[in-house]
């Protein structure tokens, strides 16, 4: 789908605050409401907005301690990748995975209270797939974190 101008405004108001209101949005795109209703309900059919969430403060729901954990394995088959997928996907406090280059297969981002938490994600990790070498680090400041795509790479894609 083709981003314009007004699309981008859009979304970096509905990025900041999903809560704005429809005036509010489109006063800050410089349209008027009824066009930019339209706009949003286009970018939302065409996945370009995937959906609005409330974004949660981790630490005060006790999950305030962010673990990075690397794992590699020696069995890059289709079967293997359906079982961990699915077993990442069956542990609530992972909460990213990402396939990579080099020397590591995966990434993972896992939220915890504590390291005795840790420990029971990691227990049930290994118990429901093979893994050849899991190393953990915790992080010891979050210095940076945001959910806002960068969007004007947007305006050059369409």
């Amino acid at each position: 789908m083709a981003i314009d101008e007004f699309d981008r405004r859009i979304l970096a108001a509905l990025q900041g605050d999903a809560t704005l209101s429809i005036a509010e949005i489109a006063e800050r795109a410089g349209l008027s409401p009824t066009p930019c209703w339209r706009r949003i309900q286009k970018l939302e059919r065409s996945g370009v907005i995937r959906k609005r969430v409330a974004l949660l403060d981790r630490k005060q729901l006790n999950a305030g301690v962010t673990v990075f954990i690397a794992i590699r394995t020696s069995q890059h088959t289709l079967a293997w990748l359906e079982k961990f997928q699915k077993a990442v996907a069956d542990i609530p406090e992972i909460v990213d995975v990402y396939r990579m280059s080099g020397e590591i297969d995966y990434l993972l981002r896992a939220l915890v209270p504590d390291i005795t938490a840790y420990d029971a994600v990691y227990k049930k990790l290994i118990s429901r797939v093979d893994l050849t070498d899991v190393s953990s680090m915790f992080a010891m400041e979050e210095i940076k974190s945001t959910t806002e795509i960068p969007l004007d790479f947007a305006l050059a894609s369409g």
